[in-house]
């Protein structure tokens, strides 16, 4: 992470990290963090989610929540995704996250190529979920509270097998809404979901 050079200095201006996990699934909330890390407690090991075992995401997500100096989650559900399509809708998603924070950041890092339309200084940083500490640390929390969603959808809609594969696109996933159909939570725009839905409606 020591390649990235900071817009401002973390110790005198509050630096918030944003990012987002649940935009290639097929069904729930696109979900974004902010986290604003406080520089006189560092937090050993973050990086990006993808990387870490979910034993460690979820030690480093509680780890995040006690040690940071602001976080919150912000998100965007499927009807809203179905609306202004997912782009979109994450960088919704984004803006709610850094409003709920407690402490307002002096500037703000998104992961990504590109930052919503919006009023805070910010910039955005490709890869920043490996290099930014702030971001790794918001991609952590977002996984983590995407994953329980999940979780607590599939004790709702066992049939749908959300607790192994999270709403991705897989086999077992794509046989299933074939089998039981589309919910009110699946993303209807996306083409995978849409093809089920022209399939059922020739039965």
């Amino acid at each position: 992470m020591m390649d990235f050079l900071y817009p401002a200095d973390p110790y005198t201006h509050r630096i918030a990290g944003v990012d987002e996990v649940g935009r290639g699934p097929l069904i729930g909330n696109v979900v974004t963090a902010a986290v604003i890390l406080d520089p006189s407690r560092p937090i050993e090991g973050l990086n990006d989610s993808k990387k870490l075992s979910e034993k460690k995401r979820e030690i480093l997500s509680s780890v995040i929540k006690e040690n940071a100096l602001a976080w919150a989650i912000g998100e965007a559900n499927p009807e809203e995704i179905d609306r202004y399509n997912i782009l979109n809708a994450t960088m919704l998603a984004m803006t709610r996250a850094v409003q709920a924070l407690k402490v307002q950041p002096d500037y703000v890092l998104v992961d990504g190529n590109r930052v919503p339309k919006w009023d805070y200084n910010s910039s955005s940083v490709v890869k920043g979920d490996a290099r930014v500490p702030e971001i790794s640390a918001a991609s952590i929390i977002a996984k983590v509270h995407r994953d329980h969603q999940m979780i607590e959808l599939d004790r709702l809609y066992p049939q749908y097998g959300l607790a192994r594969h999270k709403g991705y696109p897989t086999a077992e996933h794509l046989a299933a809404i074939r089998r039981y159909g589309v919910n009110e939570l699946y993303r209807k725009s996306y083409k995978p979901v849409a093809l089920i839905i022209e399939e059922m409606k020739g039965r």
